[in-house]
């Protein structure tokens, strides 16, 4: 009996290292695309469409091995998608924007900006005021925020306004999470992920046309590792592995995603960081650790307040 327990106790931790590990590489996974994105040779909107399409066949895959169902969605839920999939196409398309306009890091933080925003929209759907810990979220992101437009600006208008494009990114990838928060344990991430894919990818095709942009690319190589990281490796290990961590865990994996970039961008492209933008890059990476360890729940603050 001891013998038996030790070895479930090791089969265990082993379980819990491969997890882990699979939150790690996902993170690891979805940093290196930035760069990829710079890379490609199509226009940024145009990666972001071919990042999804070629992994559609994929993820059809990964929800059949998963038993979800694609088919027999309400129309409810199909508008749903369709809304939230607008969302996730114009996240992508401003954060692809944004990408080659600014420092990988900043694109990096700016873009994952989404939990602040949804701890944000947390206090006004359930009218109060933020508390303890969720105050220090704020004041981090604001200040952290702060700093980093600031450098930004000194540098020049345009990387402020890659900056800009990216908290866009944030805001409208926080929209997407909102709009698809109650489908998503109904339908599976996968099967749900396969139908915004179905209706963001030509949206995103109409608007790379619109802007003019290349769309066929003549060096397939970056476009194809970005799919294979981003969203097969780094969507997949993430998938595995977020149900097991609390969002605390989660947050604190998430910081690998900037660091990561930032020293990409140190090193490829020659993007210095003085003190104050490091500083800038831990209180904003902060608040995001922060903001997903606390997120309110708008229903139970708001009986709480009652």
């Amino acid at each position: 009996m001891e013998f038996e327990g030790s070895s479930k106790a090791i089969l265990g931790r082993r379980y819990a290292f491969v997890l882990a590990l699979a939150l790690l590489g996902g993170n690891f996974a979805l940093a290196l695309g930035p760069w990829l994105v710079r890379l490609t040779d199509t226009g940024p909107v145009s990666a972001a469409f071919w990042r999804l399409f070629l992994a559609l066949p994929f993820l059809v895959v990964f929800a059949r091995v998963a038993g979800q169902r694609l088919t027999g969605m309400p129309k409810r839920t199909l508008t749903l998608v369709a809304i939230g999939a607008l969302a996730f196409a114009g996240d992508l398309a401003s954060w692809h924007i944004g990408i080659g306009m600014t420092r990988l890091g900043n694109a990096t933080l700016f873009g994952n900006a989404g939990s602040i925003i949804l701890l944000f929209w947390g206090f006004i759907i359930a009218r109060i005021l933020p508390r303890g810990l969720e105050w220090v979220a704020i004041v981090f992101a604001l200040s952290g925020a702060g700093i980093l437009l600031g450098r930004s600006l000194e540098i020049s208008t345009e990387t402020f306004a890659g900056d800009l494009f990216c908290i866009v990114a944030g805001l409208l990838y926080a929209v997407y999470l909102l709009t698809l928060q109650g489908e998503r344990s109904r339908f599976g991430a996968w099967s749900l992920l396969v139908w915004v894919s179905v209706f963001a990818c030509p949206a995103l095709l109409a608007l790379a046309v619109f802007l003019g942009e290349p769309i066929w690319p003549t060096d397939w190589t970056p476009i194809v590792v970005l799919f294979v990281t981003s969203q097969l490796i780094g969507q997949g290990l993430l998938v595995y592995s977020l149900g097991h961590f609390p969002p605390l865990i989660i947050g604190l994996a998430l910081l690998t995603q900037p660091a990561i970039a930032a020293v990409i961008g140190w090193s490829v492209f020659g993007e210095v960081l003085t003190p104050l933008d490091i500083g800038g890059m831990v209180l904003l990476g902060s608040a995001l650790v922060v903001a997903r360890g606390v997120q309110p729940k708008p229903a139970s603050r708001a009986k709480a307040e009652v």
